[in-house]
Order: C-alpha cells, then structure tokens, then sequence
C-alpha cells in the first residue's frame, strides 16, 4: 500500500502511532505534519488529533480525514475545515470498555458513598453510613451514542433505574428515553447520578451549568467523562458548595491540564482524574485506518462517517 498518508497531531507524537500504522502496512507512505517534506498535492489520507484550524484545507486531494479519538469536536469546529472530505471517527470496542469501566466504577463510587467513608478514614472516625439500594437509585446518562449505549447497558444488571437523554429518540432494552430540549427538565428531575457522554457540539457546550444542573434533585452527583466545555467550573464549584451536588467525579476540564491553583484539586466533594477515563489504543485504531485505506483504494467507502452538519 502506498497511498499517502497524513499524521497530524498537536497532542500526540508521532513515533508509537507510525510504528502501528507501519507494522500493520509497511508499504504505507506516512508524512509528518509539520515536516518541511510534506508535499500537500500528494496526501490523501490524513490520521489527525486536534489538528490546527485551518491546516487541513491546505491538502487539496483529501479522500478521508480520519480522528483518532471518539471525539471530533475540535475537527468539526474548524470553520476552513473542506466540507466534501469524509470524516471518519474512531469506534474503538477497547475505548468503549475503558470508559464502561469507568462510569460503573463511578456510579458505584458514589451511589456506595466512598467519597463520604474516605473522609472518614482520614479523620480516623469507624462510622457505618447508610446507603439506599441500587433500585432506589436513578441513573441518567446525557449522551446514549456508542459510549453511553454501552455504559447503560452494562449497568442494567445491577438494578438501577436508568434513563437515557439524546438528541433523538433511543431505543435500550431498560433504560428509559428522554430525547430534545422539551423532554431535558423531565429527565433531570428524576436523576439522582448524572453521567455526561455526550459529544460536543455547539448545543451540548456548557451545558453542564447552573440552569441545568439545577434542575436535578439536590443531593445529586455529577460524572463527566465527555468533554471539559461541557462543564461550566464556576457553576459546578457553586452548586457543590451550596449542597446542590453532593459529589462529583470530573475526568475532562475546560483547560487541560488542570492548572494547580484549580479550586478541583482540593475541593473535598470532588474525585478528579487527568483525561484518563478512557484511552485510545493505537494498535486497534491503526487496523482500522489501515483495512479502510485499502478498501477505499479499491474503490470502497469509508465508515463510520461523521455527520458535519450535527458535528457527531
């Protein structure tokens, strides 16, 4: 195979990723963007992260635009980016257990009231708390894509009772479905564990804000595990302050990293983690940008094609 092909990350480097790419397809013919040798008439293929606005429309023979994470925001977002070109995204089945583990770890986490006894233990106080049974318990998730969908599905055997709120209509054996604006203050009155999986769009951008959360019951727990621009800082700090939000496991921050002087580090209702709920895998990413380059060059379509006019 020697398609030209594109590496463009302003977060990633480069090394691991062309060393997957290249075990999987030593014929392939990689450029590094911004190396002086990228020849822009040549690339028709380009595996980016965050690229730099602007940049993409510079390769005028673009055939497919391939991000490698679930999130393309920051590609769909570029006002230059060349509308004809595919976008195609990463559904990386090892992503999708990653996070799994990570907003049942949570939910658990806080339905369970660690966060209360770990208090405890470093005050040295032996204090049983109780909590209510899973059935008792109301899980939200915004966002019932590919991420959300699974997630839900693997808490359905503990008990909780699950609800689901997307753009459109969605239709999970146990989980309950909530679609569009009108439907959102209903599923949130009735949401004690909120979990963010949504993309981010213009519409969903700061919406984990005061008006918003507000809305849930008080005592609720906030987890995000999407993106930081959903979550308003200031609005989340308030309302935990004020006894609103009894806890919150936050993943993603507006800025990354999260700077020290950051009231999250140290605010006693809040379990951080830096980015890690959910890591791309390079090998299993890398397959499949290697088996879509070789189908497209026999003159095959790419999958799972972004829609640009949603932004997911």
């Amino acid at each position: 195979m020697t398609a030209p092909v594109l590496f463009l990350s302003t977060v990633f480097k480069p090394d691991i990723w062309l060393s997957s790419l290249k075990s999987l397809s030593p014929g392939l013919a990689i450029q590094v963007w911004p190396d002086a040798d990228v020849t822009p008439e040549a690339v028709r293929y380009a595996v980016v992260w965050r690229p730099p606005h602007g940049v993409l429309r510079t390769f005028p023979n673009l055939a497919c635009v391939f991000s490698l994470g679930a999130g393309v925001d920051a590609i769909v977002s570029d006002p230059d980016y060349p509308r004809h070109v595919p976008l195609s995204r990463m559904i990386d089945p090892t992503l999708t257990q990653a996070m799994t583990e990570y907003v049942v770890l949570h939910v658990l986490y806080n339905h369970r009231r660690q966060r209360d006894f770990e208090a405890l233990q470093r005050l040295r106080k032996w204090r049983a708390l109780n909590a209510p049974r899973a059935e008792q318990v109301r899980v939200g998730i915004m966002g019932l894509g590919v991420l959300g969908t699974d997630a839900a599905q693997k808490l359905v055997p503990l008990g909780y009772q699950l609800s689901g709120w997307s753009m459109t209509r969605k239709h999970v054996p146990g989980v309950r479905s909530f679609c569009g604006q009108p439907e959102l203050p209903a599923f949130l009155a009735q949401t004690d564990i909120l979990v963010c999986l949504l993309p981010l769009t213009p519409e969903t951008q700061g919406i984990l804000n005061r008006s918003v959360l507000s809305q849930l019951p008080k005592g609720a727990s906030l987890i995000n595990a999407a993106r930081g621009a959903h979550m308003v800082p200031e609005d989340v700090l308030a309302l935990l302050d004020e006894g609103l939000l009894s806890g919150a496991t936050l993943d993603v921050f507006p800025e990354e990293p999260l700077p020290p002087e950051s009231q999250f580090w140290t605010h006693p209702k809040v379990t951080l983690t830096p980015h890690a709920a959910a890591a791309t895998d390079p090998r299993a990413i890398s397959r499949h940008i290697v088996e879509t380059i070789a189908a497209m060059e026999r003159g095959g379509a790419p999958g799972n094609l972004v829609d640009l006019s949603k932004g997911y």
